[in-house]
């Protein structure tokens, strides 16, 4: 039963959630692209159960996905950050309420629109205690980084045609100034969306793709231990 609804301090919302196979283990919240929870988002949130994790991605779109950039970028714009807030919150909430969740937190992992989605989540749910950024986009302003109670770890590619590597570089200081422990990695050649297999945007790479994502594991086994 992947699809659910869970809890949020507004009501419920929907999402999908991946489990892992003994049924006990760590948590995180996985967050959508601009194209919405699409089935990508959702192999995401298996792979992270193969690997021993509760994943759950919570439907910001409300059910609505897109393969047309110039859609998805009306539906990014049209996000309510309030009602974001409320979903990314419960969702990490109905993770830590499960009867095998195991850690200290629960993590948070996005991807574009949902790479600058998961630190607003570190800086404004409870919860969230280590977040994993790739190729942060945020058309919504920042929330304020002292608040973030963890880690965050990023991952951008240097021939980004959407955030400049200049761009990733200021953020990375940004997070540092605000006192947080930041680890960014820069993807030697690799586009936006490098690890959409999808390649929507003619941008995949798999051994990019791969390390990050070994590297992306390992950071929320440790962080959320």
């Amino acid at each position: 039963m992947p699809d659910i609804e869970f809890p949020t301090s507004a009501g419920t919302s929907p999402g999908y959630l991946a489990v892992p196979a003994d049924e006990r283990g760590p948590a995180t919240i996985v967050l959508q692209e601009w194209w919405g929870l699409d089935e990508h988002i959702r192999s995401i949130c298996d792979r992270f159960a193969d690997a021993g994790f509760f994943a759950l991605a919570p439907d910001l779109y409300g059910g609505e996905t897109t393969t047309q950039p110039s859609e998805a970028e009306q539906k990014m714009m049209a996000l309510s950050m309030g009602q974001a807030e409320q979903d990314m919150c419960g969702a990490a909430e109905h993770l830590a309420s499960l009867p095998g969740f195991e850690g200290s937190g629960v993590g948070s992992v996005g991807f574009c629109l949902g790479g600058g989605l998961s630190v607003w989540a570190a800086a404004t749910c409870p919860r969230i205690t280590a977040a994993v950024s790739y190729y942060y986009v945020m058309p919504h302003g920042r929330p304020d980084f002292t608040a973030i109670k963890g880690p965050i770890l990023g991952h951008f590619g240097t021939a980004d045609a959407f955030i400049p590597l200049e761009a990733a570089k200021e953020l990375e200081s940004e997070l540092a100034a605000a006192g947080v422990q930041v680890t960014f990695h820069y993807h030697e050649g690799a586009g936006h969306a490098f690890f959409n297999d999808t390649n929507r945007l003619g941008t995949y790479d798999a051994r990019v793709a791969e390390s990050s994502w070994e590297r992306t594991v390992s950071f929320l086994r440790d962080a959320l231990a």
